[in-house]
């Protein structure tokens, strides 16, 4: 589907146009178009590719989606693939932007994304000074406003996950707490998935040689850099932090499991001490001591509460019981 369809010269917008009429202002000179889709189908790409001769193995990986975030120069044109991330519910959807940037044209592709990049085109055209550079810097913002909306969902998940920290000392079900952070482990995985890959690929944008439609926005594509580092830091540590309250959930099952097996061993050893000396009491020899007393049942049960009662002081000041 298609959502715009724009002409820009000297940074400025001329006007919205026409499929018919891209080629017509792709021959003016200083002129760029710039063509978003969305949910694109084969037909639409192969129009697109047309259009813009956009080359045939970037179209195959856009039209087949589920790519790793890249950057990839084809001739005098760039390929980009970006992934997106928003929250639904307390689910992650993970989406797709595939760009093509030539010397006067950029076509995006936005696939399995509910929001749009209308405020990106908002933000090119009230800065005509930095448009005025044409293609590279609707790229750069395309990648900046991509990147910088990580941020929001990174800080969703970061507050889950410390809501969780909270739950594993407060004695809920051990197994609901491990399901939980093991739910915020892959939420993570989503990110780093998106952010990880792009961070090499962006570093091929500024510094060194560079595609030549990004040519003069080094600056402005190594603050993309700066973020994507700052974001993949943000990444490792809280993967890291989720490792450790994983192994601290179970640390607190085994310690768990430990009272327990500690409060059975005790109480079986104040069953054993009238088990043993009822067992001896009960072999029915004639020859006993004080099998004649007339105070030798209440002795004994004397003496087995007695011993009861000395380990089951010894037990509760060793914190068993």
């Amino acid at each position: 589907m298609l959502v715009n369809c724009v002409a820009y010269q000297d940074g400025r917008k001329l006007a919205d146009i026409q499929r018919r009429e891209i080629k017509s202002y792709l021959a003016r000179p200083d002129c760029f178009v710039w063509v978003a889709l969305r949910d694109a189908d084969a037909a639409e790409l192969a129009e697109m590719q047309d259009e813009f001769d956009l080359h045939a193995l970037a179209v195959e990986d856009a039209a087949h989606g589920n790519q790793r975030p890249k950057i990839e120069e084809y001739g005098d044109s760039v390929f980009t693939v970006l992934h997106t991330v928003e929250v639904a519910g307390e689910e992650l959807i993970a989406g797709e932007i595939d760009i093509f940037v030539g010397r006067n044209f950029i076509l995006s592709v936005r696939q399995r994304t509910a929001r749009g990049f209308q405020d990106v085109r908002a933000r090119c055209e009230r800065e005509p000074e930095l448009l005025r550079h044409g293609p590279g810097y609707v790229l750069y913002a395309l990648m900046d406003a991509a990147v910088d909306r990580y941020f929001p969902v990174l800080d969703t998940v970061e507050t889950e996950l410390e809501a969780l920290e909270e739950q594993i000392f407060t004695g809920k079900s051990p197994r609901e707490n491990i399901e939980a952070l093991y739910y915020v482990k892959q939420k993570l995985m989503t990110l780093k998935h998106a952010a990880g890959p792009l961070l090499d690929a962006s570093s091929r944008l500024f510094g060194g040689r560079v595609p030549q439609v990004c040519g003069g926005l080094g600056d402005y594509f190594r603050d993309v850099y700066d973020h994507l580092i700052r974001l993949n830091q943000s990444l490792d540590t809280l993967r890291d932090t989720v490792t450790t309250a994983i192994q601290v959930n179970l640390a607190m099952i085994t310690i768990g499991e430990s009272e327990v097996t500690k409060r059975l061993a005790a109480y079986a050893a104040l069953v054993a001490v009238p088990t043993m000396i009822a067992g001896i009491y009960g072999m029915n020899f004639a020859h006993m001591p004080e099998l004649g007393w007339r105070f030798g049942y209440p002795a004994a049960l004397a003496v087995m509460a007695a011993i009861d009662g000395y380990l089951f002081y010894r037990f509760r000041k060793a914190r068993w019981l």
